[in-house]
């Protein structure tokens, strides 16, 4: 395990680290990645800022400027990441690890909230967070619950991601998370996947499923791979966005984003 973001940014930019980051530099701030031509960039703030669940900003970059200012001193946008998705016309072309040769002159980059951020506070809770349990991507899924329009971005579904608790221990976990509202805050549905579209937790849309045990129920909440969404549904001519569960780590700690 990386003890800090700088350890892990070091292994992710020597490619020696191109897994999921999720119980990786425990403590330490995580983020979304979506990266868009200047033009696209109004729109999509735009769309963060009126769907904060999903997409609670964090950094924004300077035009043309891979590095990082705030979450980390000594951050690159371009190689710093374990895996991206590039989009053309908003068709995935597939992943890669390091997008300098893909950089460009009108690139806006945002780095949005993620919900890896929170569950640092739950295991010091005693709650067990299932994917760090066993190991796996956390489980994500395409729900119901549309985000408000903006721009070009329109008819957008919300991603959500899904931790199993004891209903006791859900309580807990909305209670905690609440107080993170910069990384995603409270759950936006307790039990009843179905009643936000989801028909089986054993096959997620993104990431892997998780063991579900008996007693227990699934707790969503908003997750920033809705942005991939909402670029599948505009179709800009190229976007760059993280691979789910593939992370920009930060130097800031998670208690920074705590209210």
């Amino acid at each position: 395990m990386y003890k800090t973001g700088n350890d892990i940014r070091k292994a992710i930019k020597d490619q020696t680290w191109t897994c999921p980051t999720s119980g990786e530099a425990p403590g330490f701030v995580q983020a979304n990645l979506v990266i868009l031509p200047r033009d696209w960039a109004y729109d999509f703030l735009l769309f963060a800022q009126r769907n904060p669940k999903p997409c609670p900003i964090l950094e924004v970059g300077e035009t043309g400027d891979p590095s990082t200012r705030i979450l980390a001193e000594n951050g690159d946008i371009r190689t710093d990441i374990p895996k991206y998705i590039v989009y053309k016309d908003g068709k995935n072309t597939g992943e890669v690890t390091d997008i300098s040769t893909l950089w460009q002159d009108d690139f806006v980059y945002f780095l949005l909230g993620c919900s890896f951020s929170f569950e640092q506070a739950l295991l010091s809770a005693g709650l067990e967070v299932r994917n760090i349990t066993e190991g796996r991507n956390v489980p994500m899924y395409i729900s119901n619950i549309m985000c408000r329009d903006a721009g070009r971005f329109k008819e957008v579904p919300m991603v959500v991601s899904m931790r199993p608790f004891t209903p006791s221990d859900a309580e807990r976990a909305a209670e905690i998370t609440r107080e993170y509202p910069a990384v995603h805050g409270k759950p936006v549905q307790i039990g009843s996947p179905e009643k936000i579209g989801i028909k089986n937790l054993n096959q997620p849309d993104f990431g892997d499923a998780v063991t579900l045990r008996e007693g227990e129920i699934p707790v969503f909440w908003a997750c920033g791979v809705t942005p991939q969404m909402a670029v599948m549904q505009a179709k800009p001519p190229l976007v760059i966005s993280h691979a789910p569960g593939h992370m920009f780590v930060g130097d800031l700690k998670d208690l920074d984003f705590k209210i």
